[in-house]
């Protein structure tokens, strides 16, 4: 199936399975680790966060959104597996709903593969077109799958 047509299939907002994007980089492990886990490159690739420390119960925050409205992301960090996993928490400032947002890294020779899962979007109001399922599903694939990629694969 290729992208686009899994994109428009998975699309519905009905769907409550978590969104799961999955790409290998021409990369070590240890690149893509430091790349999810370390501030400074974080900052290059993903959002422009003022803090960051991959240790559970640390809290960091962001701005990020549309271009017409931003809204200040609030997570915590739930699990840390150095070099395997990462999972923080995801909700929004002033909205119900919470979500996980989970890394999940493998090596394979060498070169490294990053599966990202995002469940609980359904917890996130329905009345909010931002907050759509379809969004994240796009938001991820292009970060995972464009902006990681580029990253890593520069610095390899």
């Amino acid at each position: 199936m290729t992208e686009a047509k899994r994109l428009k299939a998975d699309d519905n907002d009905t769907n409550n399975d978590p969104v799961v994007v999955e790409r290998t980089y021409n990369a070590t492990l240890a690149a893509l680790w430091r790349a999810i886990t370390d501030k400074q490159e974080m900052k290059k690739w993903y959002f422009d966060l003022a803090e960051f420390r991959p240790e559970v119960g640390f809290e960091f925050r962001f701005m990020g959104g549309t271009e017409q409205k931003q809204y200040l992301h609030i997570c915590r960090i739930e699990e840390v597996i150095p070099f395997k996993k990462l999972r923080h928490s995801w909700r929004y400032d002033g909205y119900d709903g919470i979500s996980y947002v989970t890394f999940e890294l493998f090596e394979e020779g060498s070169k490294a593969r990053v599966r990202l899962t995002h469940e609980g979007l359904e917890s996130f109001p329905k009345s909010n077109p931002d907050l759509a399922r379809k969004n994240f599903l796009e938001g991820w694939t292009a970060i995972i799958g464009s902006s990681l990629k580029e990253f890593v694969e520069a610095k390899h």
